[in-house]
């Protein structure tokens, strides 16, 4: 009966340290899940803006974009791209109306996650109002503590 005790305290005793594991994973995905939600916020706000220096903050130096309709780039082409789009921001050649992510999932796998969503884009250029929809997945890493975008991918809607 002894015996019988002391197995019994033993299971007790791993089932309530993997149940806290399970609410101390849980609480730091909630955690992460919240602070990469929030950089995401930023770099769309700053993508919408055409903020260049943020949004070159916020990626790696490896970083790979690919869209629907052509072959990826790196992280300087693609910024040269970005700068270009800025300037016709400011000038006022280009107004993004809209610029949101929804429908968006987050599979996290260690210090990286991949988002999905869909993205909504409204543009008006010279008189002409543009909307898109796209399915987007990118490739977040988290680097000393920080939420980086390492990779993106789309294709187009509508």
């Amino acid at each position: 009966m002894k015996i019988f005790n002391i197995l019994l305290v033993i299971v007790i005793a791993f089932n309530l340290s993997n149940c806290s594991g399970k609410d101390s994973h849980n609480k730091e995905s909630k955690t992460s899940k919240e602070d990469l939600l929030k950089t995401i916020d930023k770099f769309n706000k700053a993508f919408q803006e055409g903020n260049v220096v943020v949004i070159k903050s916020m990626i790696t130096e490896n970083y790979v974009h690919t869209n629907g309709n052509s072959k990826p780039i790196g992280k300087r082409d693609w910024l040269n791209y970005l700068r270009k789009r800025e300037t016709e921001i400011k000038s006022g050649e280009l107004e993004v109306a809209e610029y949101k992510i929804g429908e968006t999932e987050i599979e996290f796998y260690g210090g990286m996650a991949i988002v999905t969503g869909k993205v909504v884009v409204s543009n008006r250029k010279k008189e002409l109002t543009q909307k898109s929809e796209y399915r987007i997945t990118n490739v977040w890493v988290n680097e000393s503590g920080s939420w980086k975008r390492a990779g993106f991918h789309d294709g187009k809607i509508k």
